[in-house]
This record gives structure tokens, sequence and C-alpha cells, in this order.
């Protein structure tokens, strides 16, 4: 024994003598290799919004543009990212910021981005860089006032905690500036404990190393990678932001502190939050009713919510729960429903049936199932790891909301945009706080690549399908090696690693390629972009480009997405929409003129935006109407009408235009919110079918065929399913206000 423990030692002393030997110098931002676009190649996209416009007589209608772009992208400062990134692990190496530019100018033909790394891993250094890569890539966007593409600076603050009170979850900071007297010293984050330990120990860098020589820089620099964040010290707590230094890390605790942190600075700035409903993030009984606060909620920044990425759409809301409360505030496991099925209440059929194979008697198999759930709640996002041996096929379709669009793993209803738009603050019962979120859709992109959602092509490309290509010791890792016993085992989720805590396995299933936010803009330029998403004068799309026109007719007068106002009368609407534009295999050849073939290939894989002169038809339209509570008892369920109306579109390609009112508005005497979305001809999505359910004649899950992110799932294999891509608009607010009221003011 002591002679094995003195090997371990002595093994481990050799693996860290050797990486701090032969660890790389940090790696930088990376070079830009793309130029401006040609002038004709931004001409031509121009020239194809305009043919576009519904009507180009009406005022306003012909005065703006529509552009696209990607509000949360992550390049391989993110410490995430940086993992992700292994090459044994099926990653596909670093991707510093330049790369982000190429990729978002060249691959994804953008208009406009913003870098969003995780700041808990922004270091001093890392944010310098980062700055000055953004302004490398608008220095290369040509004229300023006419760029091809604008790049916005920014970072996410990621918070996460077990504690549903304590979970206000992630929110991407953005800013109008670029330059370093006009934005913040520091990144702010999140408190984050175990953050600067490398996941992969030193043995194992060195081992990777060795397996994978060519890349052996790459693992020999993890530790370097790491030992950069755990060598900033944390900033002092009770300090002006302005007066603490430049070379520590800012942590934020909770929303309030990071809204008063960017009072101090007092940039321009917007927060988006996201991921919202993302369950491998979120316990299973959060809500945001804790952050419409005044002390929480921003008004004047957070006005923006990211309703889709590739992490899944955050819109839909429906009753159920993945855990209930009781009386005492414990957490229960609620029964399943026709259109739900907890993964806690799934985790007691496992422990059941397999106790009932071992020949145990029915009392205690029922006994062992009720603590199989119950132990499955207790350890909050790590509840499948208290069924030892699990694998994905063994949970079916738990945790999932069959009848929603592309949903996340682990959908929680109560985080979603729909709940954020029903309910009110009442701390001051006088005048009741509510959301005002404008909708977008983003990637959430980990390998810097901006806007991927351009093609449904190469999942482990395109999307953040995570896994080894091979049946090695890497692959193997990520799966529960242990005995399948006929019992539940009780752990602490808050003492789970990061990794194995958050069942990547099974999320493999739902990574999709992302979304896009698009704007109503004036022209190309910064300012130009700001306003409009200052406005809320912009939608989301699930990946397409789809256009989007959404506006409340009001005398001569145009009132678009994003617009709030009383009215004494009941409101009249319009939508129009139009397909995107069906895609071309390759890239265009201003993309081969302007990388240059190895690029891109390296950064686009050979696809890129390729636009035929084709678009898809729209199938409809659907009017989703939400009245915000006015008492904190009222049902959310009950105030949103999810589609109010729908509308069948004739299949043409120049889209779909439709005129509706609401004449229960006035009766109602209440403010009414009204979105809409444009729903596109089925076409294929990877994972659109998710774990891709067999169901019985009752319409239950009996079987599924997961789609592994290793070699389980074939690497050319990209899990098609039909599906119907969309656009969401964002909100128009409508208050009531009676005649009188409105001849009084």
């Amino acid at each position: 024994m002591k002679r094995h423990i003195a090997t371990r030692l002595t093994a481990a002393a050799l693996a860290a003598a050797v990486l701090a030997a032969c660890s790389p110098e940090p790696r930088g931002r990376g070079d830009i290799a793309g130029e401006r676009l040609q002038e004709a190649v931004v001409s031509e996209r121009e020239a194809r919004y305009v043919a576009a416009v519904p009507d180009p007589a009406e005022p306003l209608a012909g005065q703006s543009q529509i552009l696209f772009g990607d509000l949360h992208v992550h390049t391989t400062f993110s410490p995430d990212a940086f993992i992700m990134s292994l090459p044994l692990t099926g990653g596909s190496g670093l991707h510093p910021p330049a790369d982000a530019c190429d990729f978002a100018r060249y691959c994804a033909a953008l208009d406009f981005w913003s870098i969003n790394d995780h700041a808990e891993g922004i270091t001093p250094r890392r944010w310098a860089e980062t700055r000055q890569s953004i302004r490398e890539c608008n220095a290369s966007a040509g004229d300023p006032a006419n760029p091809d593409m604008v790049s916005f600076l920014g970072w996410e603050w990621s918070q996460v905690a077990t504690d549903p009170a304590k979970h206000y979850g992630h929110k991407n900071v953005i800013f109008l500036d670029t330059e370093d007297d006009q934005v913040p010293a520091r990144a702010i984050a999140a408190p984050r404990e175990r953050l600067a330990q490398a996941p992969i120990g030193r043995a194992a860098q060195l081992m990777m190393s060795l397996a994978d020589f060519e890349n052996r820089d790459f693992y020999l620099g993890i530790q370097s990678y790491y030992d950069e964040i755990a060598d900033t010290p944390v900033c002092p707590k009770g300090v002006d932001t302005r007066d603490l230094p430049a070379n520590c890390l800012e942590v934020a605790d909770d929303p309030r502190e990071l809204f008063t942190k960017l009072d101090e600075w007092g940039y321009d700035s917007i927060v988006i939050p996201h991921g919202n409903s993302w369950g491998m993030n979120t316990p299973a009984t959060t809500t945001l009713d804790k952050q419409l606060t005044r002390e929480q909620h921003d008004p004047k920044r957070q006005i923006l919510f990211e309703v889709y990425s590739g992490h899944g759409n955050s819109e839909e809301y429906r009753r159920w729960r993945a855990a209930v409360k009781e009386d005492d505030g414990g957490l229960i496991c609620p029964e399943p429903t026709d259109d739900y099925l907890p993964c806690c209440y799934r985790a007691g059929q496992i422990i059941r049936q397999r106790c009932e194979a071992s020949g145990e008697s029915a009392e205690e198999c029922q006994l062992r199932d009720f603590e199989a759930r119950q132990n499955f709640v207790d350890a909050g996002n790590s509840g499948h790891l208290t069924v030892p041996g699990q694998s994905v096929v063994d949970w079916l379709n738990c945790g999932t909301c069959p009848d929603c669009f592309n949903e996340p793993m682990d959908h929680r209803p109560a985080a979603t945009a729909q709940y954020a738009l029903a309910i009110s603050g009442f701390d001051d019962a006088q005048d009741p706080l509510r959301f005002r979120f404008g909708l977008i859709g983003s990637s959430d992109n980990h390998r810097g690549q901006p806007g991927t959602g351009y093609k449904e092509v190469r999942r482990k490309f395109m999307t953040e399908a995570f896994g080894s290509p091979e049946d090695g010791r890497a692959a193997r890792q990520q799966r529960d090696t242990r005995e399948p016993l006929p019992m539940s085992e009780a752990i602490d989720g808050n003492s789970v690693g990061l990794v194995s805590a958050r069942n990547m396995e099974r999320q493999n299933s739902f990574w999709l390629t992302g979304g896009l936010a698009a704007i109503h803009a004036s022209g190309r330029d910064r300012n130009a972009i700001w306003s409009s998403l200052k406005r809320r004068e912009v939608y989301a799309t699930s990946g397409d480009r789809l256009l989007l026109w959404f506006d409340l007719l009001h005398g001569e007068k145009r009132h678009p997405m994003g617009s709030e106002l009383s009215l004494a009368e009941s409101p009249v609407f319009r939508v129009s929409a139009m397909g995107a534009f069906k895609q071309m295999p390759g890239c265009p050849d201003y993309a081969h003129s302007g990388l240059g073939d190895a690029r891109l290939e390296s950064l686009c894989g050979g696809e890129c935006y390729n636009p035929s002169s084709e678009r898809h038809v729209i199938d409809r339209i659907e009017i989703v109407r939400i009245q915000p509570q006015e008492r904190g008892d009222e049902d959310v369920a009950d105030l949103i009408s999810d589609p109010w109306k729908v509308f069948q579109c004739d299949p043409e390609p120049m889209g779909c235009t439709v005129e509706f009112s609401d004449e229960d508005f006035v009766a109602g005497e209440r403010e009414t919110i009204y979105y809409a979305r444009a729903i596109q001809e089925t076409t294929a999505m990877i994972n659109a079918a998710n774990l891709r359910c067999e169901y019985d004649a009752q319409g239950r899950c009996i079987e599924v065929d997961p789609c592994y992110g290793d070699f389980r799932t074939p690497a050319d294999e990209d899990c098609l399913a039909p599906a119907q891509q969309r656009a969401w608009s964002s909100p128009i607010f409508v208050d009531f206000q009676s005649r009188q009221e409105q001849e009084e003011k």
C-alpha cells in the first residue's frame, strides 16, 4: 500500500514538474484574416431586403432595413469553451476572438455580433486582449458610417446556485462603445468557488499530451490557463468600482450588485437574461418573481430577453413543475400528467423495475421507489446521479415538454419569456412593476462561431455536441460506470463535480444550431443598431432569416414591435412575414477570396451562409396575448393565450400579411401584451426530435434513441428531424386608458 501511494505521489510530482517545464505561454487574441466585404456584397444584401418590404410606399416602412446578428458568442477565453475545445473529446481546438470575427463576417454573413465570454474567466490580460480584438474587428469593417459588420464588446455574468432562492441565472452585458476610456476596466463576474481549479488534473493533462502528441501544446497549456485565473486576486467589496485596481477579478453576487456597478461606471449598456428555462443550470423550482423587484431589476438596461439559442427555446409556459413545495417549504416529487413525466418520478420507476427484477417484495420495491423520487429531488440538478449505473436511455423523455418547439433539456416553465411577461412585482402595490422585454435569439456558441444557425448541417461542428469520437478512456469517463443497483443513493448535489453534475451525456440530444437577433434599423452603423436595440424594435429567429414586421395601427401612425402606448379603443394590428432564403451548399465566391480555402474549411467547415434566390414559404402566423397580473393571486396560466389567434397563409414566396384587432380589450380594462410568431414551412433541423422517442398507442414514450456526442452516434449523423423554423416579434405593450383619462391627459 505504501509503495502504491508513493508511486502515485511520484507520478503526480513528475507530471507537475513536466507541466511546469513545458507549459506554453498563454494564447492571445489571434489574427483576423478577413478584410471588409466588397461593397457589391453588402449592397446585394440590402437589395434583397428592399425587394421584400411589404409596402415601400407607407411612411417608415421603406426607411429602415432588417439586419441580423448574434449577441451571445463565446470564444475559448471562456473556461467552459476552453475545455469543450479539447481535441481528444471531440473539440476543434482553440478559437480566440479573432476567429469569431472572421466567422461572423465570412461564414455566417452577419451584420452585427457581440463577444460574451464568461466574466469568471476573464483575467485582466484576457479583457485587454478582448477589447483590442473587438476594435480590430471593427477597424476591418471599413467606414464606421457604413460598415460591413458591427462588433460589440461585452461579457457574460454567469450566476448559478443550487438554492432556487439564490439562483438568478445568466445575463449578457454589452456596451455601445469599445474604447478603453468608455468601457469598464474589468469584466464583472458572478461568484464561482471552484472556477480557478482545472477540471482535468495535472497527471491527466500529461497523459492527454502523450496520447495526442500532435496537440500536446494544448493539453500542456491547460494548467497555465487556470493558473492565470487563480493568480488573479478577487477585488475587495464595498469599494466604488472606479476605485478598484485594474488587475483584480470583480464579483457581483446578484443582479442588484451588478446593476449598481454598471451605474458606477456610467457607460451605456444593455443587460440580456438568457438560458433562463434551461434545466441543466436552473434549479427545479426557480421562478423569475424574485428578480421582478426594484432592487434586482434595472428597467433601463434589462430590456431584452434571449428567447431562443443553441440551448433551446425559453418561450413557452406550462403549469407542470419538476418539483413542488409542501406547506413546510420542503420539496417533493409531483405525479406525472398526460403531457409531462417528472424525472424524479422516472427515477422511482427505474429503481422499482430493478428492485422487482432482483426478486424483492412489492412492498420493499414501493418503498425504494418513493425513496428514489425524494433522493432525486433532494439532489437538485444532479438528480440523475442518485440512480447508480444510469444511462440516457433509462430516463426516456422525462423532464421534456413534448408539445414545445425545440425546448431545452429539463424545461423550467416559471423562467420562460411568457411567464416573465405575465407576472407583476407587487413590492409597491400602488405601482406594480412589470418586465418590458423585447425578444431576441442568439447562438450561445462556445467555439467562436457567431450565428451558426444558417444551415442545419455538421452537428458536431455547428452545435455544442461534445464527446469522444472513439471508445477510449475519455469517452468512458463521461458515462456512469457504477453497478446498476436496485436502490437509489442519496447525494449532495453541491459536492458533485461541475461536468458530471450537469448530465452532459443527455444534453447532447438537445443541442441546437442556435438563433439570431434581427433588428429594424435606419442604417448599418453602430448607433443605428444600438438605437434599435434600445427601443426594442427587434425580433428573434430560430436560425433562419425570416423577415417579420409587427405593428399597431393607430390613426395615421404605425407603432412597431417594442412599443408601449395607452388606448381607449380596441387596438388594430398588422403582421407581415416572409420566409428565409433556401440555402445552396458550400460558400459564396467572396468568402473563398476573402479568407482562403484553408481558413474557410477550418473556420466554417466548408459551409457558409449561401442564399439562393428562392424563399421558403410562411405556413401560418400566430398571435400570443398576455394580460399581466393585476393581483398576486392570479394564476399565470390563465393570463396567457397561446395561441390567441392563428392565421393560415397561402403558400406564396412573397410572404403573408394579416390584420386583426382585439375586440375584448375595452371591456377587459387592463393592460394587454401582444406578440407575433411567423411559422415557416416544415424543414429538417438538428435535434428537433431531441431524444427521438418511440411512442405507444396511448402516446407514452416507451423507448428513446439519443443523439450522443460521442462515438455511439456517428460523427456524420446530424440527427435531423422535421420542424418549423420561426420568428418571434418583440411584444407591443398596450395599457388601457379610458376616454375620460385620455381627455384629461
